[in-house]
């Protein structure tokens, strides 16, 4: 890492670079990349998905979130990099410390189709009087980085309309209905999952997310596709074609959009690439707003509910054998954290119309609990004794949809801590999905719900309660979620819509010893209307037992109780029919009432 400094400073210098700036980010405003893209980890070393790395000619940072303040710490040992722990006292945002840092008239560099356009014109205001000019034409990383991996080229495929519940000709209308009363004459979409909802197709150029490298030009009369023709094969491109769809080669984008004078340009310039954004000619207008695909795919049309309903089911039936598995054998067959999360990917592939994993499995027993994604190596891989609490953050990618799910088990004896803490993350798991509200509520409305427990006793988590979550798409999914502040960067805090997929996954995280999270997803749904107005209220989709023998039924309510008698009675209706005897009795004796 260190040498690896030593040549990009040596690069900075010869182009009088201040500082260079090294985002978390592909072309497109992605939250995962694929392996092409990882220029921040081939820097500074850390894996996490969330990080900003800044070096200058003599320091270098990297500005990451609560979530992994802990593994940054110990991933950047030795690396020349400081963690910023993000949002603490006395920690500079990175705005703030490129003002401080880079002297009048100097040089911010950074490769302009890895930062966003919204992003890059911030940075333009804050340093416009101490006159910094941007260099954004290179990619200085990827001249140091010899062995780069490739552009990922995967086979493009066909999202048949069973699975998506509405035909892509008609999303296209909707679209440019959208456009026009927005008064626009073109949209530039640049945001892989808008794209392949649209066109109700999907690939395999991002790890865990089946969406394709691309971007889309929309006009009243043309739909002009920038991809690798590598990917699509004949069947792929004459569905495109009957769409009204023009193909053209993926890099040609920049030099596309110069050739608009005078148009209405819908664009969202927190998701569009500077370098994109600063190739429109001056004499066009540019609306900034939310691309309309956002909101129209978090809204699950009713095919879709009922597919991810089906793969709820599925998965649930996964991952009850594998929690079976692990309190059978526990002690007696050797079990490590890589191991276990093996068998669970193996359980998975056992259903049908299991295309792979919605993110990297988070295996974690012990202490790793506590980083909220931490992700299990040979060197930190530890091995499961019958003792303590192990945490599974997982999920699968069906046809019929995207599951999310975190449980944790105890493995044999937990402390009185353990215990406690365990029942208060089930506590506000199970209120959250049992609360009913006004039409207009926001997740910031309803996120004190699940914090109560936790807050009543001095205790937090440093991540939100939930996410939205795409249908065989991306497991983070805006413009939905839940959460007590906005971050305004992720607008994830739009008005929650009947249709609408969150996570609930309060979580408990004690560095150096255990870490807690229940998760299950819900669907947001109408309940009754009267004169107050229309109420809301979520159905449960995730259904897996909440481990009963770490629970301390003192701390809980009568109405906790009753929650957790009615969800298991519920987990055990749907999910017995599909396991063998055993586990069958495992299962009722694990869902029995408390």
């Amino acid at each position: 890492m260190n040498e690896r400094l030593t040549q990009l400073r040596r690069l900075m210098a010869e182009r009088r670079m201040d500082a260079y700036l090294i985002p978390t980010s592909d072309f497109h405003e992605s939250e995962y990349v694929g392996e092409h893209f990882k220029c921040r980890k081939f820097m500074t070393g850390f894996t996490g998905s969330a990080g900003t790395a800044v070096v200058t000619a003599h320091e270098a940072g990297l500005w990451t979130d609560g979530r992994y303040f802990v593994q940054a710490a110990k991933q950047l040992e030795g690396s020349g990099f400081t963690l910023r722990r993000m949002d603490q006292e006395g920690v500079p945002t990175i705005e703030e410390y490129l003002e401080q840092m880079i002297p009048e008239g100097g040089t911010l560099g950074f490769d302009g189709r890895v930062v966003n356009s919204q992003t890059g014109e911030k940075l333009k205001e804050i340093l416009e009087d101490k006159h910094v000019t941007f260099s954004y034409e290179e990619d200085l990383v990827g001249q140091i980085w010899k062995d780069r991996p490739d552009l990922p080229a995967e086979p493009v495929w066909i999202l048949e309309e069973r699975y998506a519940g509405k035909a892509a000709g008609e999303k296209l209308a909707d679209l440019r209905k959208a456009m026009k009363e927005a008064h626009a004459t073109v949209h530039i979409l640049t945001t892989l999952d808008d794209i392949v909802w649209l066109l109700n197709i999907r690939g395999n150029d991002v790890p865990c997310n089946p969406v394709v490298l691309s971007y889309i030009v929309v006009t009243e009369d043309q739909c002009n596709l920038f991809i690798n023709e590598k990917t699509l094969n004949k069947e792929v491109t004459g569905y495109l074609e009957d769409l009204g769809v023009t193909i053209r080669p993926y890099n040609d984008i920049y030099q596309y959009v110069k050739l608009f004078k005078g148009e209405k340009v819908l664009l969202e310039s927190s998701r569009i690439n500077f370098a994109v954004r600063n190739n429109l000619d001056s004499s066009n207008k540019v609306i900034d707003r939310m691309n309309p695909t956002a909101g129209a795919k978090a809204v699950k049309n009713p095919v879709e509910i009922e597919n991810e309903r089906q793969a709820h089911i599925k998965d649930g039936v996964a991952i009850t054998k594998f929690i079976c598995w692990l309190k059978k054998n526990i002690g007696s067959v050797p079990m490590t954290e890589i191991r276990v999360s093996d068998y669970l990917e193996e359980l998975r592939r056992q259903q049908e119309g299991y295309l792979g994993p919605s993110f990297d499995t988070i295996s974690a027993y012990g202490e790793n609990g506590a980083m909220c994604h931490y992700s299990a190596t040979p060197e930190s891989d530890k091995t499961l004794e019958p003792k303590g609490l192990y945490l599974v953050d997982s999920g699968g990618q069906y046809y019929e949809g995207t599951t999310d799910i975190t449980r944790t088990v105890a493995l044999g004896p937990i402390t009185q801590e353990e215990r406690e803490h365990f029942t208060l993350i089930a506590m506000s798991m199970l209120r959250l999905g049992h609360a009913k509200f006004l039409y207009g509520c926001r997740g910031m409305s309803l996120d004190y719900i699940a914090r109560q427990p936790l807050w009543d006793r001095g205790l937090n988590y440093d991540h939100g309660t939930g996410h939205g979550v795409g249908y065989l798409l991306n497991v983070h999914e805006r413009p939905n979620g839940i959460r007590y502040k906005t971050v305004p960067e992720r607008m994830d805090s739009a008005v929650l819509e009947e249709g609408m997929i969150c996570s609930d996954e309060p979580g408990l995280y004690i560095e150096g010893s255990h870490g807690i999270r229940t998760e299950n997803l819900i669907l947001c749904r109408k309940a009754e209307k009267n004169s107050y107005g229309q109420f809301m209220e979520f159905e449960f989709l995730t259904f897996v037992p909440i481990d009963l023998d770490a629970l301390d039924l003192s701390l809980m309510e009568k109405r906790d109780i009753q929650y957790l008698n009615e969800y298991h009675r519920q987990v055990y209706e749907k999910i017995s029919p599909y396991l063998d005897q055993e586990e069958r009795q495992w299962l009722k004796k694990a869902t029995r009432d408390v």
